[in-house]
């Protein structure tokens, strides 16, 4: 290892890539502090709670001045922003280019939740959102951060990628951000060096070759794949790309670049045409290194459309019946919805999708879906958090303006003194963005911040 910790490997096959005064650069970039970029939720926030500028390629990227304490922030656990790292908000301006149409995407290695929140965004109310993740643990994180989204037009799902077979042709996207050897956190994550080796690449790249193997036939008839890694290598980015095309019919997609940005474009040469791939450094561009590639399925591509069932069949999941449905939505202030049972607990979700969504139940194990209300006892619910940080209405429900230490409190799960006008729930607010439910119950106020996303830091 040199001083900087990097492998002698790394530094050879880096200097072959950008040059050996080039290379200088990159290194030296190495050493100096990552910056910190954030991305708002537009249904919940227009400007910037921080000083930054805005991200050339992301509408809703800011590269702050200075990193705050995101944990001490409410507007934070609200749900008002991200802090993702600046290179892969590229999506945005891919998704805004290709004008790619708001149908079904799939997230297919989504955790912690960046690139999903942004896919999610720009569906919006018009689409659906298949965010996966396989293992457990990182499957509780995408979770958490979906709900805290609130838009509600996602599905989490816990699967290997080779549970999606049924799922053929099904996907107007397919995100594929591949597990890789993480040379692009070099600067972020001092481990990354300690961990890479030859060895690693190769591993990470058969890892890779599987994964594509196994998602390669999702996309539809004219829809999209995007790939990226956090990685500069050609093993597991151009290769990739070569023997996806090796393997499946796909046209190549090239993004309009402003010189200014500083990416660079590489030309991917293979059998079935000249592909495109663009990969960002740390000594070119106010983030870390990352690399994408871009694919259309040709229009003649199979397509999967879900078939209606006449009757709803599920384990654990009970159907409400339309006329049912439309009564809530008169109640709650929805529009559109179809409701589901789930252990008593009312989930909402987007009654276009449904048909979809009960076709996704057949292949994949859900772990959330849309949006839990909650349970409803007689004639009063009992509200979830979910519902509290989503963007759908909270008819009925009284709210109350709280400070930043007031809702500090509230986030670390502690007793306060609340003077409330009425007893009841009532739905605590920061800025004017939900923060999550009280109940007064006139001798005591009782907190009902989820238990395991409190703050624990003083």
């Amino acid at each position: 290892m040199s001083k900087a910790n990097i492998h002698p490997e790394f530094q050879k096959g880096m200097n072959l890539l950008l040059g050996k005064v080039e290379y200088q650069e990159f290194e030296l970039a190495l050493e100096e502090e990552s910056p910190t970029t954030i991305r708002l939720n537009p249904y919940k926030i227009e400007e910037s709670p921080y000083e930054g500028k805005p991200i050339p390629w992301a509408p809703l990227g800011y590269s702050l001045e200075k990193r705050p304490a995101f944990t001490l922030d409410p507007l934070f656990h609200a749900g008002a922003y991200y802090v993702q790292e600046s290179s892969s908000m590229f999506i945005s301006e891919v998704l805004l280019q290709l004008q790619v149409p708001k149908g079904i995407f799939l997230d297919l290695a989504a955790a912690p939740g960046g690139k999903s929140t942004l896919l999610s965004t720009y569906l919006g109310h018009e689409g659906l959102l298949v965010a996966n993740e396989v293992i457990q643990s990182r499957n509780t994180i995408l979770k958490e951060n979906l709900i805290k989204w609130g838009l509600g037009n996602s599905v989490i799902t816990n699967n290997d990628p080779a549970h999606f077979q049924d799922l053929e042709g099904f996907f107007d996207l397919v995100l594929i951000d591949a597990p890789c050897s993480g040379e692009g956190m070099f600067r972020k994550d001092p481990e990354a060096r300690k961990e890479w080796s030859p060895d690693h690449v190769r591993l990470c790249a058969g890892r890779q070759q599987r994964i594509l193997d196994q998602a390669g036939g999702l996309v539809k008839g004219g829809g999209y794949l995007i790939y990226s890694t956090c990685t500069f290598n050609h093993q597991e980015n151009e290769e990739m790309i070569r023997f996806l095309t090796s393997e499946f019919a796909y046209e190549p997609v090239r993004i309009n670049l402003d010189p200014a940005w500083q990416i660079e474009e590489s030309s991917i040469e293979s059998e079935e045409g000249t592909f495109f791939g663009y990969r960002f450094y740390p000594h070119r561009v106010m983030g870390e290194g990352f690399f994408i590639s871009i694919l259309k399925r040709p229009d003649d591509a199979y397509c999967q459309e879900p078939k209606k069932k006449k009757d709803f069949k599920h384990q654990f999941l009970k159907l409400v019946d339309e006329k049912a449905c439309q009564t809530l939505d008169e109640e709650l202030g929805f529009e559109n919805s179809q409701f589901y049972l789930l252990n008593d607990s009312y989930f909402r979700f987007p009654q276009m999708w449904k048909t979809h969504f009960e076709q996704i139940l057949q292949s994949l194990n859900i772990r959330y879906f849309g949006i839990e209300i909650g349970k409803k006892q007689k004639n009063e619910w009992i509200p979830s958090h979910d519902w509290a940080v989503s963007i759908f209405p909270k008819k009925g429900f009284s709210t109350q303006e709280v400070s930043r230490e007031e809702a500090l409190e509230f986030l670390r799960k502690n007793d306060q003194e609340l003077n409330f006008e009425k007893l009841g729930w009532i739905l605590l607010t920061y800025q004017n963005l939900a923060l999550g439910w009280v109940k007064n119950l006139g001798n005591r106020v009782n907190n009902y911040y989820p238990k395991d996303w409190r703050i624990r830091n003083l």
